[in-house]
């Protein structure tokens, strides 16, 4: 087993196994509220624990990836951008599960959007087992450790209040109830009998009740008891958090404090991560606002190695922000040389060579490729899709089959990009020969003329860069600046007066398109 590592994944799998012993099996967890759609902030955890499970396995442990569905949480505020609102709006303080799935595809709320990603997630490899808190409650699978909390609820008391500006009040208790009634948690606990027995009363319906804990199935545990509760129930090695969670005296604090004095276990070894941004916008995305980007909106637009390569590239404490602009063509750029990279194709310092190839190992969805797949630059590939009106040109299509499929995934995110997110200076449509010609003056017509002439004789001999030096020359040949002979050819190309790189441009239109759109400028 290597004893060194320097990506970080890789170091929190070491510091798990030295701190955590040797063990048959290792739990890494995760877990979420679907209390909205779930955003690609939330899917920081999943794909950080994904990673470090990924690091264990290679070491060759057995490790069970647990994601937790906390579907069974209060539904206390309708997102934005949720239909039915009114409908939602009657639901308010019900646990999620039992609230309306507004869209009516699934049976509720929490698996509507349970659903979408558990759909996704397998298309990025990443394949935990899902664990359904509303389930495991209504199973009893908590009622002992619901009782021991009971039983502790001074010392649970005590550990919040030290991290609390106010203290709780006397007649708090470590658990909620939702009415049998009327299915909200607007209640309150009046007695216990210091056994099964709890007492509550319903404020929203007036409904009294006394209920066995063995048989119930509305309590459950507040959430800074339920998740330490869950640590020492699934013996659970390791857990990230948000920066907000590890923040002094938050949940990671106070779970720790309660998970060693009430459940006799020691806390998982864990990390803070950092906020998401997307780019151009401010501040923290939530699900309960609805102002998020999903993981399916990142996934149209990247390729699923790419997505890896984005947090398996970024330590999980760094922030960093999701684009959707022009930046998109240098994230694909960055990941196509890190991928020549690791097969030796671009030359760099040893020590890059070494942190690009672990990053690279990390972002593959399956097996790594045998040998450097045939790459299509994002860019090169943008200007072909909209030369070919969305369609890949046959000369692309010689590639073995797993090309292939990699090529069609590109092309598919290459033409959502542009077709949505490309600024409108990167957009184009390549003008028809039939089309009424542009106005051009005698001396640009002789230079498009003489251009012509160039490549029809000279066409396939070009390469861009020869290309661009007769461009050039043309134009002081014929008394013309070259930046309006440029303006020139792209107002003929693509009825703009700038556009992709013109050389590289006309030598990817292909000859005989070129030429059928200059011909009606040749004198």
């Amino acid at each position: 087993m290597k004893t060194e590592a320097t990506h970080w994944a890789d170091i929190t799998a070491l510091k798990i196994i030295r701190e955590k012993g040797d063990k048959q099996l290792y739990v890494c967890a995760a877990g979420i509220t679907p209390s909205g759609t779930v955003h690609i902030g939330n899917f920081r955890e999943m794909i950080s624990v994904d990673l470090v499970v990924k690091a264990l396995r290679e070491l060759g442990k057995q490790v069970r990836f647990i994601f937790s569905w906390d579907d069974y949480d209060v539904f206390r505020k309708i997102p934005a951008n949720m239909p039915q609102k009114e409908m939602l709006e009657t639901h308010l303080r019900k646990p999620i599960t039992v609230v309306p799935d507004p869209h009516g595809s699934k049976e509720s709320y929490a698996r509507y959007n349970e659903y979408e990603i558990e759909k996704l997630l397998p298309l990025l490899g990443i394949e935990p087992e899902f664990i359904y808190q509303a389930e495991q409650y209504a199973k009893g699978c908590y009622t002992e450790l619901m009782r021991q909390a009971l039983i502790n609820k001074d010392t649970i008391k005590a550990i919040l209040n030290e991290h609390r500006t106010s203290e709780l009040p006397p007649d708090w208790w470590p658990i909620s109830i939702f009415c049998t009634s009327c299915q909200k948690d607007t209640t309150k606990i009046s007695n216990w009998d210091g056994e099964y027995a709890v007492s509550y009363s319903c404020s929203a319906c007036g409904n009294n009740e006394t209920l066995d804990l063995k048989r119930a199935q509305t309590v459950k545990l507040f959430w800074r008891v339920d998740f330490p509760m869950r640590w020492s129930y699934e013996k659970v090695d390791f857990e990230p958090g948000g920066k907000e969670h590890h923040s002094a005296g938050g949940s990671f604090d106070t779970a720790s404090s309660i998970v060693k004095q009430v459940y006799n276990h020691e806390p998982p070894v864990t990390f803070k991560y950092d906020f998401i941004r997307i780019k151009g916008k401010g501040g923290k995305i939530s699900s309960s606002t609805g102002d998020v980007i999903s993981l399916q909106d990142v996934m149209y637009i990247y390729q699923p190695e790419i997505i890896r390569y984005l947090f398996a590239g970024t330590r999980p404490n760094a922030e960093f922000a999701i684009s959707f602009d022009l930046d998109v063509l240098k994230i694909y750029e960055d990941y196509d040389k890190c991928e020549r990279i690791y097969f030796g194709r671009e030359d760099v310092s040893e020590k890059r060579k070494q942190k690009e190839k672990r990053i690279y190992e990390l972002s593959q969805v399956r097996e790594i490729p045998a040998a450097l797949p045939e790459q299509i630059p994002f860019r090169h590939l943008c200007n072909l899709l909209q030369i070919y009106e969305g369609q890949i040109p046959a000369t692309l299509k010689a590639l073995d089959a797993e090309d292939d499929t990699r090529l069609q995934s590109r092309a598919r995110c290459a033409w959502n990009w542009i077709t949505t997110y490309a600024p409108p200076e990167f957009r184009f449509h390549l003008r028809n020969a039939e089309a009424v010609p542009v106005s051009v003056t005698e001396n640009q017509g002789r230079a498009v003329t003489a251009l012509y002439r160039e490549l029809d004789e000279k066409f396939s001999s070009h390469d861009e860069r020869s290309l661009a030096e007769s461009i050039y020359n043309l134009a002081h040949e014929h008394g013309l600046e070259p930046k309006e002979f440029f303006k020139t050819l792209y107002r003929i190309l693509i009825n703009k007066e700038m556009g992709p790189r013109l050389a590289g441009f006309i030598l990817t239109i292909g000859r005989d398109k070129i030429m059928s759109l200059l011909t009606p400028y040749v004198s």
